[in-house]
């Protein structure tokens, strides 16, 4: 935590690597090392094909990130929360080179802006999938017990289950459309996929397990039925999965 326990130390000319989880339950999350940017290797646990340097790196709940940082600006630094509020709060922690003292530095970040699609193999199109699957998320304003309720393609858990049926072997392109203000990491269970569009941007390579889908915002993922047997999918932000953002994948 941001100004408690021990300080990161570091020394000039080494390459640090961090392999960062987003282990709340709730809260997306912006990070960044005041001075440096991070050269992005893998996310969610497989290797990305076009390694990416970014100032911020930004996880949704339950993402995951390997990057490497060169450490070539020598001081006293804060590696946390680009939201003001988070960090104050202790949402970070200092980086220290060998030598060096006084106050840690907090500089805001240059670019912000987060694209899965930078990390994809360049002008390579995805494998085209034996079936497409439509889904839409949305939110009904207090609709269970004066909370929210969530919906996939109009139903709520447990009524969505199952969500759909696939067959071993199969390539699936899941055609994912937030129509709602809130931002979602939506998570497939026992199976990889592969991010095919981001928007209107089409993508290849990338490989997760959990993608972040901003408010009102359409994305396009593939995945092979190659683990049979239930496969949960859902929000992980815990609100939205208990109001109702989930659903069982089953094999035919």
């Amino acid at each position: 935590m941001l100004g408690h326990g021990e300080p990161i130390r570091v020394r000039e000319g080494e390459r640090v690597l961090f392999r960062v989880l987003n282990a709340s339950g709730n809260m997306g999350i912006s990070l960044a090392l005041s001075g440096h940017r991070f050269k992005v290797l893998a996310l969610d646990g497989n290797p990305v094909p076009t390694p990416a340097t970014v100032d911020v790196l930004k996880l949704d709940v339950a993402e995951r990130a390997d990057v490497i940082v060169e450490m070539n600006n020598p001081g006293i630094w804060v590696f946390g929360s680009t939201d003001d509020e988070d960090r104050n709060m202790g949402m970070g922690v200092v980086v220290e080179y060998a030598n060096r003292g006084g106050e840690p530095t907090w500089s805001a970040s240059v670019n912000s802006r987060w694209d899965y699609t930078v990390f994809g193999r360049p002008g390579a199109t995805a494998a085209a999938p034996d079936e497409t699957i439509s889904l839409k998320f949305e939110k009904v304003p207090g609709g269970r017990g004066g909370y929210n309720r969530w919906t996939i393609n109009g139903k709520s858990w447990p009524d969505t289950n199952p969500l759909f049926s696939v067959e071993q072997g199969k390539r699936y392109r899941l055609l994912l459309n937030n129509n709602s203000g809130d931002e979602h990491p939506v998570h497939l269970h026992r199976h990889s996929f592969e991010i095919t569009k981001v928007g209107d941007k089409p993508t290849s390579g990338v490989i997760k397990d959990t993608i972040s889908l901003p408010r009102f915002s359409t994305a396009e993922i593939d995945f092979a039925a190659d683990d049979p047997g239930p496969t949960f999918f859902h929000c992980h932000h815990q609100d939205h999965m208990d109001e109702g953002f989930a659903g069982l994948i089953t094999y035919g």
